[in-house]
């Protein structure tokens, strides 16, 4: 895939839960390499389903879906592409299920195929990144919210991704932690979309904000 192709490319997504109205109508929407895009719009816009439709979680009920040059229709051909589309779900709960920070942090690593001694060092490496260091043993479940949601958002960085995808970061989170939020995006050095409601957060961390309303076209925010 040459440099200047979106990394994302979608083309007529059509999406509806079973019985409900269409949530998504024939959306188009290319994300450019190296690109720092803010998705905003009201709750039930469909926001958190395109996220699921790019993962492969949800399937459209018609569309054409392109990631990395690859299209995407049937659940094998996401198997290897969720690797390199970092996603942080908007409920750290959703993300952490091992027993402790360390393990959290190695387990997608490991399951990539890296040795103990490689995840290791990713997870000294992620902890730096994230002003966690010594956090290694720390039980997951006991963290307060802001700590979930930065270890969350590491387990995505300790893949070591193409894209980042986040849904809604900084739901219940102090200013403080917004603001080390703010930092790990500005030094990760990785394209991003970003799903949120907050709009001074999206002000400070991308260069593209889109509006979603439903069942009309994206619209570029200044």
């Amino acid at each position: 895939m040459e440099l200047s192709e979106p990394l994302i490319s979608i083309k007529d997504l059509a999406f509806a839960y079973p019985g409900g109205p269409p949530v998504l109508e024939n959306l188009n929407f290319d994300f450019p390499a190296g690109g720092r895009l803010g998705l905003a719009g009201s709750n039930g816009c469909g926001k958190t389903t395109l996220l699921y439709l790019i993962m492969g979680l949800l399937k459209p009920d018609r569309g054409r879906l392109e990631i990395f040059g690859r299209l995407c229709r049937e659940e094998k051909d996401f198997r290897d592409i969720r690797p390199r589309l970092g996603f942080v779900f908007q409920d750290a709960n959703d993300q952490l299920f091992c027993p402790t920070v360390a393990d959290d942090l190695a387990f997608g690593p490991l399951n990539l195929g890296q040795s103990r001694a490689e995840a290791h060092q990713t997870v000294h490496e992620v902890l730096d990144l994230l002003g966690l260091d010594g956090f290694e043993n720390r039980v997951s479940y006991d963290l307060s919210a802001g700590e979930k949601k930065l270890v969350s958002i590491g387990t995505a960085l300790a893949l070591k991704p193409r894209l980042l995808i986040l849904d809604e970061p900084t739901t219940c989170l102090d200013q403080a932690t917004v603001g080390r939020l703010d930092k790990i995006l500005q030094s990760c050095g990785l394209p991003y979309l970003i799903v949120s409601h907050d709009r001074g957060f999206l002000d400070r961390v991308t260069d593209r904000r889109l509006l979603m309303r439903p069942g009309r076209p994206l619209e570029e925010e200044l």
